[in-house]
């Protein structure tokens, strides 16, 4: 699918346009006491990361935090699947953004083997009433997928192994996904069957432009949450008092960070 790319000048325009409401968003957030989760999902090289990058920029880290969880522990294995995705909730007052979430089970933990069919099983007949109970008892949740071509992933790829500061992006398990790109493809499918409710229903974000995506579902998140902008206090810096005899000490006896940017010169 031919996807037109948007030129940088209107995206970066729009971009700090839709991340000055995300701003607002989030003081209504931390004011009110709302609690949001947003999920991001999709495949290898979609475009998640630079979309969580993008939300996050200009947000408070106290306010809005993001969970990307390492593969689970032993003791984690012995766990209820979601329990340690509960630990990550959000309190009153934040923003969880969830760069893959409980939903690696009916992903790679499915494709890969790492879990058994009983587990996938129960994970599918369990996520809905999960995710129904967090959304009763208050918290905004957001669900995202995207979505990318298999000719559009390859590129994407082969710019991470050619590039030293991506290259940490890319894993043997990424690389994995190449050759099973249909199993993965299977897996997405039924996971939507599944979990596409009306309760935490999932929003596909078009991702072969990733300004595109970027500025998107940005637009989408801030459509979907109901949240009202905040007055700010009248604020007013203060005058300096006068000096009450206060002396530096000199400066040759602290350590400084040494000059690197005059080398450039």
């Amino acid at each position: 699918m031919a996807v037109k790319r948007i030129p940088r000048e209107p995206y970066e325009r729009e971009l700090l346009r839709l991340q000055g409401e995300l701003v607002r968003m989030q003081d209504w957030v931390r004011t009110s006491g709302a609690r949001l989760v947003v999920v991001f999902e999709g495949r290898d090289a979609a475009g998640k990361g630079g979309a969580i990058k993008r939300v996050t920029e200009h947000l408070n880290p106290r306010v809005c935090r993001v969970v990307a969880l390492p593969a689970p522990t032993e003791r984690q294995r012995t766990q209820w699947y979601f329990q340690r995705y509960v630990d990550h909730l959000p309190a009153g007052g934040e923003i969880v953004l969830l760069d893959r979430s409980w939903y690696n089970r009916a992903g790679v933990e499915r494709v890969m083997g790492f879990c058994t069919p009983d587990e996938y099983r129960r994970f599918l007949r369990q996520c809905p009433i999960f995710e129904s109970l967090l959304v009763e008892d208050g918290i905004l949740l957001r669900k995202y997928w995207f979505s990318v071509s298999y000719t559009e992933q390859q590129r994407r790829f082969r710019e991470r192994l050619e590039n030293p500061l991506k290259r940490w992006k890319l894993s043997p398990m990424d690389l994995e996904s190449i050759t099973r790109w249909d199993d993965y493809s299977r897996a997405k499918d039924e996971m939507l069957v599944h979990t596409d409710t009306e309760i935490a229903p999932w929003t596909v974000v078009e991702a072969e432009d990733k300004r595109r995506a970027r500025i998107n579902m940005i637009a989408h998140l801030l459509d979907s949450v109901p949240w009202e902008p905040v007055d700010y206090p009248d604020l007013k810096l203060p005058k300096r008092p006068k000096g009450g005899g206060y002396e530096r000490p000199p400066r040759e006896l602290e350590r400084w960070v040494p000059d690197h940017a005059a080398t450039l010169l």
